[in-house]
């Protein structure tokens, strides 16, 4: 079995086993990048084989594009109100469930639903999960006006954390800036290590520019590991508030 076999095997199982969660009725955050479709698609064959009546608000306009093409019925999440649950991928997930996520470039719209919803739920593969945050580049969007500003005071921030002098790079698809849905612009910050998310998040939070950034602190409530051999692990935050 090559890593690439291994690793969708894991994703599925983790999909597979995030889809028993969903229950009759619910109102459902659906995810964003390679895992979540995996659970979009698992999900659409569970609904239209028992009929669920399912109302979803999608975290990209990838992700409610392919909802809406398997028959899931797809809302503005302002016109559901609140989500009994959100589930989605991630890039890294830590001991205490913190995350980074964004590198589907979707954070921004991650976040805000992951927020509105009652849980949140991680569907991720092994290779997922990290003793510390940081190994991931952590993407942060900003808005285009004043990018480079924004750089170079995201640049500042690093260094008043002792994060030294780490590379900010502008993520670019086809040799071109990449434009979120937002329309926004990526940083991504090669870190390596982040000894206090805390302290970075509250950090960015207060730079003028940034948008939203791919710490989810104190946000997920579950994670699922998938494994190739179809079993999951289930990590929970019993502390969770």
């Amino acid at each position: 079995m090559t890593d690439a076999t291994a690793t969708d095997l894991s994703k599925d199982a983790a999909a597979t086993a995030a889809v028993a969660l969903v229950e009759p009725g619910m109102r459902l955050g659906l995810g964003t990048g390679s895992t979540a479709v995996i659970f979009v698609r698992r999900l659409a064959q569970r609904a239209a084989a028992e009929g669920l009546a399912l109302r979803c608000a999608a975290t990209s306009k990838a992700t409610a594009q392919l909802a809406a093409s398997l028959g899931l019925r797809v809302e503005e999440l302002d016109d559901i109100g609140w989500l009994d649950l959100t589930i989605d991928g991630a890039d890294e997930v830590d001991p205490d469930l913190n995350l980074i996520k964004g590198g589907g470039a979707a954070h921004l719209r991650e976040k805000i639903v992951a927020m509105a919803s009652d849980r949140m739920v991680v569907i991720a593969d092994q290779g997922k999960v990290v003793d510390r945050l940081g190994q991931f580049h952590l993407p942060v969007e900003v808005i285009p006006f004043g990018w480079q500003t924004t750089r170079k005071l995201i640049t500042r921030a690093l260094d008043a954390l002792d994060l030294g002098q780490r590379p900010v790079l502008l993520r670019q698809r086809d040799n071109k800036p990449l434009l979120t849905d937002e329309g926004n612009l990526i940083l991504d910050l090669a870190l390596e290590a982040i000894p206090d998310p805390q302290a970075l998040a509250d950090r960015l939070s207060r730079i003028a520019g940034v948008v939203e950034h791919g710490l989810f602190l104190n946000i997920c409530h579950v994670a699922i590991i998938g494994r190739p051999d179809g079993s999951v692990v289930e990590l929970q935050r019993e502390d969770f508030e």
